[in-house]
């Protein structure tokens, strides 16, 4: 056979296998599920969730999980416009109404931390180991004294709403707080917030995993002034969209997903993630509250965290009651 047509054919061969190949690989790529979950920045922004993805995509091949990291007010939106099929939050006052109104389901509670009010080390305001509520007192006749200054994320996110709910306590109108000098708003991210305090050597409120990553890596220098205590709990949830109300969300690997995040495996992961870097762990598993030996803190999550007495009703267990068993 003539040399000519020999190559002639050999490449018919290879456009043919390359076609294959390509086909496979587009065939692959489609094959695969999109898992969209709309999540806080203060889980997203810590890498926590850059290690949960591995290990499930590792577990469950065929799911494609795609995070938008945004404030938890802005998450609960993307899911009630559809654009997410899950969310994980922090901010059970928000969470109620997701579900009551027939936006989520299936609410399981995850992990748990603390916020912790932060400042500079001179800390203008003398608030170091006081309560929540008297270290705002402080703060504010600091800052009208234009010794101090605050920096709220003003983002409508878990952060936010906890820090609405301090200024509460602690007997003070946040609608007009905001409009003195000395409360600046961020209207960002834990991470753009912590930046914007650290660079008007302010105070301000900050979970705990969110603050120790910016800290160790560097780009902070504020101190923890005030922390743990009741008043700062910082429980997180994840809630299936409800595919009732929007039936093209990915409704069943939401389900998968919240299983896998309340199995032993990934229970252990949150457990002990950071403590390497840290030497503490920036998160605590939630998971099997009835077994937690620290039943103040038990008591605490619940009365934070719980609605009438659970931590999701049974009305919103979508037939799936092995995740309350």
């Amino acid at each position: 056979m003539p040399r000519d047509i020999v190559l002639w054919i050999i490449s018919l061969v290879l456009v043919a296998v390359v076609s294959v190949a390509g086909t496979t690989i587009f065939i692959g790529d489609v094959s695969k599920k999109k898992l969209v979950i709309s999540t806080t920045t203060s889980l997203y922004d810590t890498e926590l969730l850059d290690t949960i993805e591995d290990k499930f995509e590792t577990k469950y091949p065929t799911i494609d999980v795609y995070f938008i990291s945004v404030g938890t007010g802005l998450a609960i939106t993307h899911a009630q416009r559809g654009d997410a099929d899950m969310i994980l939050v922090h901010a059970p006052s928000k969470e109620l109404p997701f579900l009551e109104n027939g936006y989520g389901i299936c609410r399981k509670i995850v992990a748990f931390n603390f916020f912790a009010i932060v400042g500079p080390e001179a800390d203008p305001a003398n608030i170091k180991h006081l309560t929540p509520t008297q270290a705002l007192s402080k703060i504010v006749n600091a800052g009208r004294n234009k010794e101090a200054k605050w920096v709220s994320r003003g983002d409508d996110s878990g952060t936010h709403t906890k820090e609405k709910g301090l200024w509460t306590a602690a007997g003070f109108n946040w609608t007009l707080l905001r409009e003195e000098e000395w409360y600046v708003e961020a209207g960002a991210g834990m991470g753009k917030t912590l930046q914007v305090a650290e660079n008007l050597d302010a105070y301000t409120l900050a979970d705990l995993g969110t603050y120790l990553k910016y800290h160790k890596g560097g780009i902070i220098t504020l101190k923890t002034l005030v922390t743990q205590g009741e008043e700062l709990l910082n429980v997180y949830s994840a809630i299936a969209g409800n595919s009732t109300k929007h039936p093209h969300i990915n409704f069943d690997d939401a389900i998968t997903f919240i299983k896998f995040l309340i199995s032993e495996e990934v229970q252990e992961i949150i457990a002990n993630f950071g403590k390497d870097v840290y030497g503490q762990s920036l998160f605590y598993p939630a998971v099997n509250l009835e077994q937690n030996t620290d039943q103040t803190m038990v008591r605490w999550i619940k009365n934070y965290a719980f609605f009438n007495g659970y931590e999701c009703p049974p009305e919103y267990w979508d037939n799936h009651p092995e995740l309350y068993t």
